[in-house]
């Protein structure tokens, strides 16, 4: 599963990004868990808080797949979605 999330909003105003193959990935499992609990119902209506993050995510299957995409705001993840959002943007 390819992973893709961008962050923005916040005090700075500041955009980053990060992309994550969990293909391969020593936590491989808990990465894909993770992935399917994302509820974009569950995670809020995505409109952002003055001064809060604002998480873009794209999830693709196969390179010729067609991604799922959803926005979550900061104010809106559990504990699960923030560690997955932290671990794609954390990757170098």
């Amino acid at each position: 599963m390819l992973v893709k999330v961008t962050r923005s909003g916040g005090f700075a105003g500041l955009q980053v990004g990060g992309e994550l193959d969990t293909a391969g990935q020593p936590d491989r499992e808990q990465l894909d868990a993770a992935i399917g609990r994302l509820d974009q119902k569950r995670l809020g209506s995505g409109v952002p808080q003055p001064d809060r993050y604002v998480y873009r995510v794209e999830l693709r299957a196969a390179d010729e797949a067609d991604p799922v995409r959803f926005t979550v705001a900061e104010q809106d993840l559990d504990e699960t979605t923030a560690w997955l959002l932290d671990r794609v943007l954390s990757q170098d």
